[in-house]
């Protein structure tokens, strides 16, 4: 593992980039103006390779700036592209660990909604099938564990949209630990943290055929020292 600008790098050849990234980060350079995980990548590469000029890294997936864990980055224009497409298809692998307000009644399930997002506002709202614009948003869920009003969840992520984990657990009643948009701001004391965590990314390597599998665990913080992780 290296670690540079207290990035942990999971992964890295000439085609790949895999981090963890850091909760409260943005992943690309917003209205904000603070410092953003696509740019201090792009200056580690510059560093570490004594590269000139402009250095490429392909932005195939997000998260929300409140999140953090595991992610991958293109090195090239193939690689982003192949990425891209196993994204397209399904076939990259998304999972994620998260604590919800409340306590599910079934042990797994899976959540089918469909979504619309508000730019001017960047809001996320479950609207019925049909809707003008809106989008399918589909996700499986595992419970891990409950304690004191809160479950643990393992969310398998089928479709990528904005906002989508956090936006149909509040829908479906059970909000996100510390999500101030879509959830009870100050429940149980957490607020500073959003409770979703990208644990888990696996994906068929852009040029070698292989499956590579990267995993991340949440900060030792509370509410996940709360639960037991498997």
């Amino acid at each position: 593992m290296d670690v540079r600008n207290n990035i942990s790098v999971l992964y890295e050849d000439n085609h790949l980039l895999v981090v963890e990234k850091p909760p409260n980060i943005p992943v690309q350079a917003d209205i904000s103006g603070d410092p953003d995980l696509l740019s201090m990548l792009k200056n580690y590469i510059k560093e570490k390779y004594s590269k000139p000029g402009n250095v490429f890294l392909g932005l195939v997936h997000r998260l929300d700036r409140p999140v953090g864990g595991v992610m991958v980055f293109a090195r090239t224009s193939k690689a982003a592209s192949r990425l891209s497409e196993q994204i397209r298809s399904r076939k990259m692998q998304k999972t994620y660990l998260v604590v919800t307000e409340g306590s599910f009644e079934t042990e797994s399930g899976t959540l089918h909604n469909y979504l619309i997002k508000n730019r001017n506002e960047n809001r996320v709202s479950v609207v019925p099938e049909g809707t003008p614009n809106s989008y399918e948003a589909v996700l499986h869920f595992d419970v891990i564990d409950r304690f004191d009003g809160m479950t643990l969840l393992k969310i398998n992520l089928i479709t990528g949209r904005p906002h989508q984990i956090r936006v149909q657990l509040s829908h479906n009643g059970h909000p996100v630990i510390g999500d101030a948009k879509y959830g009870k701001t100050g429940k149980n004391g957490f607020t500073d943290n959003l409770a979703l965590w990208s644990y888990q990314l696996s994906f068929k390597h852009p040029v070698k055929d292989e499956i590579l599998s990267f995993t991340s665990l949440p900060p030792t913080c509370y509410p996940w020292t709360l639960f037991k992780l498997s």
